[in-house]
Formats: structure tokens, C-alpha cells, sequence
């Protein structure tokens, strides 16, 4: 649930994704605009085809950069890392984009009985996943993580936008919210925009397909293959039309240890990298959903954590989800609709019945 070193992993993905999506976007008179660039410490790809696209496109990196500037709790400057070092201290006012994505984070964190919890920053910093420093912890000091992390001690004062960690220690992290959130203010933008056709491409961890692609079609959109590197090896196509798509995996950064792979997604409940028998999961959410974006980003972690069956019996019990998790053995579990506009299924893999 931290943002480091995910550039160099999602570059390739997130290039290829562009093809697939855009394919034959030249051949269409209206006229679009399209921009890399990195932030959120992952690549950015927006692109958009309308009067106002140049636009819309330099606003929405212009947006992604601010928020950027306000979750990251690298920065001893921002907003969450005055969070956290105010712990059992006081309250901070912070921007209502933050105070948005932490109450969000709280209701979820709820609604699966704290499988998604973003107070695991004491976790993070122990482990140190995708650094050098990355080991695995005395088991004394996990304990002693754990201690700090409940999503409950999270405060919130709506009427100032203003929020309190009730324990000195404790800390927030905004990785597995923070892009999914940045989807939607984007997608706003455009919105305001006029852009009707377009792909909002934030590492290929999370995006939004806008419209129709310019022959008509829904954007196909890679998964990537969980165990390779190889470009163009995909586990399959999804085919998605105004929907987010979040994608979370074992293989964005781990290390292994005695022939055990530990990942930086974290079970709040054991302290531990979460150990379901899940490779990766994603989930697509309807645009006519609330926060589809940061919905999207929000269950891949809490799927990932809860493991194939209860996973997908949690994202059932809500509307406008389609979810596939990729199980350790290679089965696929896939809601009927993400079966419905899914192909090309790697053989690798197998779907699970």
C-alpha cells in the first residue's frame, strides 16, 4: 500500500495497455492530444479526443501533480505525513481531497471488517518492501506494529476537514487509494471538458476508459501476466467501456525468502504480507458508481487480502463490480461479467468453475 519504486515496473504495461486501447485513435477527425509523464512514483499515460482534449489533458497531469504533492508520505511536507506525525497528538486540517480519500478508506476498511486498513504504515516502514533494507521482521516487532494499526483510532472532524490518528506511532498510507482517487478527478476534468472519448492511464494499476474506442469498439485492455516480464505476454484481455480497472499483484514489488515470496501487500490482522492464494486480482467498477476509481483501487487490496472465494463473494454484495482473481495454482475466478468480456486467456492459466 506504498507508491515506491513503481515506475520502473509499470512502464512497460502501461506503454503497451496505450496501444491496445488507442489502436487506430489517428484515424478518427476529431481531435485528440495524448501525454506521458511520471508521477505518483508510477508512469502517467492520459490521452482524450475532443475540441478542448489539449486541455483537459494538461489539466488532468496538472491535478495528479497537486494530489501527488498532498498524499505522498515520503514528503515531510504533505498533508499525510503531517497526519502522522501529529499522531495521539491533535488534529491536522487537511485538503479536502485528503480528508476525501481517508474518510473513503475508513468506510471500507469497515465494510470488510478491516481486511483494507491504511493505517498498515508502521508495517511498511518495518518490512521495508522493495528496498535494500527489506527482511523479514522479529516476530516481537510485529507484534508491536500491530499495536498501532486499527482503522478505528482514525479520526474525523467533517466540519474542518480536519483528522486525528488517536495513537503516537500509528501512520497512514494513501498508496492503495491515492491513484484511484487521482482517476476520478481526472475523469472530472474531462467531464468539463466535453471529452467523450479518451484513457486515463495511471501505471496501468488503475485507469479509466472513456466512451468507445475511434472504430466504435470497447478499449482491450492487457492484464499482466503475474509470473513473466515479457512483453506482450499477457494473462488475458478485458474489454471495458466507461469503467475503471484496478489492477494489484505479488510481483509489483516482493522479495523471497526460503522459497517464499513476500509481497508489499499486508494483512492488517497478522502483520504479515497477506498469504490468500491470490497472484493478483482486478476488478472493474461502472462509471455510474460513486468513486468507481478509487472504489476499483480499494477492493484489489481487499480482495487480494480476503483470497479467491471470499473475495468474490464480497465484491458480489456490490453493484457494478466485475472482479478476476488469479489464484497461486494458476485457476481464474472471474464474476459472470468479467468472464463475459474477457479473451485471450494465457495458457498458463485455467478458469476455475
Amino acid at each position: 500500500m506504498e507508491w515506491k519504486r513503481y515506475a520502473k515496473s509499470f512502464f512497460a504495461a502501461a506503454f503497451i495497455v496505450s496501444i491496445l486501447g488507442c489502436s487506430g485513435c489517428a484515424m478518427h477527425s476529431e481531435p485528440s492530444f495524448d501525454k506521458n509523464g511520471i508521477a505518483m512514483d508510477t508512469t502517467i499515460s492520459l490521452s482524450a479526443s475532443g475540441k478542448e482534449a489539449k486541455e483537459a489533458v494538461d489539466e488532468g497531469f496538472q491535478r495528479i501533480e497537486q494530489l501527488d504533492a498532498l498524499a505522498r508520505s515520503q514528503d515531510p511536507n504533505s498533508d499525510v505525513s503531517h497526519i502522522n506525525q501529529a499522531a495521539g497528538q491533535h488534529y491536522v486540517q487537511v485538503d479536502p481531497a485528503v480528508y476525501e480519500m481517508v474518510a473513503f478508506s475508513k468506510m471500507y476498511a469497515e465494510k470488510s471488517n478491516g481486511m483494507f486498513d491504511i493505517t498498515v504504515g508502521p508495517l511498511i516502514s518495518l518490512w521495508d518492501i522493495g528496498n535494500e533494507d527489506q527482511h523479514i521482521p522479529a516476530q516481537a516487532e510485529i507484534t508491536d506494529a500491530l499495536k498501532k494499526i486499527n482503522y478505528k483510532d482514525i479520526l474525523l472532524r467533517p466540519e474542518d476537514h480536519s483528522i486525528m490518528l488517536a495513537k503516537p506511532g500509528m501512520a497512514i498510507d494513501l498508496g492503495s487509494v491515492a491513484k484511484g482517487f487521482a482517476v476520478d478527478e481526472v475523469r472530472k476534468i474531462y467531464e468539463a471538458h466535453h471529452i467523450t472519448r479518451g484513457l486515463i492511464n495511471m501505471g496501468s494499476s488503475s485507469m479509466y476508459a472513456i466512451g468507445k474506442t475511434s472504430k466504435g469498439k470497447a478499449w482491450n485492455i492487457g492484464i499482466k501476466h503475474p509470473r513473466s516480464d515479457k512483453s506482450g505476454d499477457y494473462l488475458g484481455i478485458v474489454s471495458i467501456e466507461n469503467q475503471a480497472l484496478s489492477t494489484s499483484g505479488d510481483y509489483e514489488r516482493y522479495f523471497i525468502q526460503d522459497g517464499v515470496r513476500y509481497c508489499h501487500i499486508f494483512d492488517p490482522r497478522t502483520g504479515y504480507p497477506a498469504a490468500a492464494n491470490v497472484m493478483s486480482d482486478s476488478i472493474a467498477v461502472d462509471g455510474s458508481v460513486e468513486h468507481a476509481g478509487m472504489l476499483s483501487d480499494v477492493l484489489t487490496t481487499v480482495v487480494f487480502v480476503m483470497g479467491p472465494e471470499k473475495g468474490l463473494e464480497f465484491v458480489n454484495t456490490i453493484d457494478g463490480i466485475e472482479c478476476e482473481i488469479t489464484s497461486q495454482d494458476g485457476a481464474l475466478y472471474m464474476t459472470d461479467n468479467f468472464k463475459a468480456h474477457f479473451s485471450d486467456m494465457n495458457k498458463d492459466f485455467h478458469l476455475q468453475e
